[in-house]
């Protein structure tokens, strides 16, 4: 880690020593949990700059999410220093929904409830274009880039080559969306809670305007991994929504280009 202690740009931040390494971000972000005591912790998350990078697209959602009044992760800081983005963050309260101690009646109600309230944000008023046509040009940049890890893909999906991946993706290309304002990675471990009741949002990077299948068929199949596929019924019954099988394996396939 002397890379990130040499080039840190905030040296008023606790000593490094102190800093707790987290989960991986999106695109491979390093991310800190920073104990604040007395003060409430931060996060600080930090990645390489390059094309693909998401941290600046996440701190411009954050901050649109605070101006909308939904509870998510507040920017503090953000900076570009030492060929890195820079991004510290308001730690928000609570725990991710991912924990196996935590019933599942209250991972699907919250799910289901959370993404209800994203979705029901005004479209209009979202400025991060998300539709599938957007999307599909930016996965085939990443895929022309070198970005897909072609052996990191469901197993439905090893065999392919990236021709084969990219012309299926095409084919599957939804002909009508249901646009709202997703998350874009609709996983239970970015969604907190605390008490047993929602708190906020993590990892925004990919939210935007898109069809609410963007987030249902990533949510159906985190619950699936985790819970079992018997618990995706209730998660939609409480949402309010079939899910259209159709869209859903367009945006689960969508996903393994990022």
């Amino acid at each position: 880690m002397k890379d990130i202690t040499e080039s840190n740009p905030w040296p008023d931040l606790p000593a490094f020593e102190r800093w707790q390494e987290a989960k991986d971000g999106l695109s491979g972000a390093r991310v800190f949990r920073i104990p604040g005591k007395p003060k409430p912790d931060l996060f600080l998350k930090t990645e390489e700059i390059g094309p693909f990078g998401e941290l600046e697209a996440e701190a411009d959602r954050l901050r649109w999410l605070e101006s909308m009044g939904m509870p998510a992760a507040r920017v503090r800081r953000q900076t570009r220093h030492a060929g890195r983005i820079w991004l510290l963050m308001t730690a928000v309260p609570g725990r991710d929904l991912s924990g196996d101690d935590i019933d599942p009646e209250i991972r699907i109600s919250v799910l289901a409830d959370a993404l209800k309230r994203l979705h029901a944000l005004p479209v209009a008023d979202c400025p991060f274009d998300h539709r599938a046509g957007h999307r599909i040009a930016l996965a085939l940049g990443r895929l022309a880039a070198g970005e897909v890890d072609m052996d990191d893909l469901d197993d439905e999906n090893l065999d392919l080559s990236p021709e084969e991946l990219k012309a299926k993706l095409e084919a599957w290309q939804p002909q009508a969306e249901d646009l709202v304002v997703t998350h874009g990675d609709a996983c239970m471990p970015n969604i907190m809670i605390d008490e047993g009741r929602f708190t906020g949002f993590i990892d925004c990077g990919r939210l935007g305007v898109a069809d609410r299948h963007q987030d249902l068929a990533l949510a159906c199949r985190d619950i699936a991994d985790d819970l079992g596929e018997d618990w995706i019924g209730p998660f939609l019954a409480r949402y309010g929504m079939p899910l259209d099988e159709d869209k859903a394996r367009f945006y689960r396939l969508l996903d393994e280009f990022f």
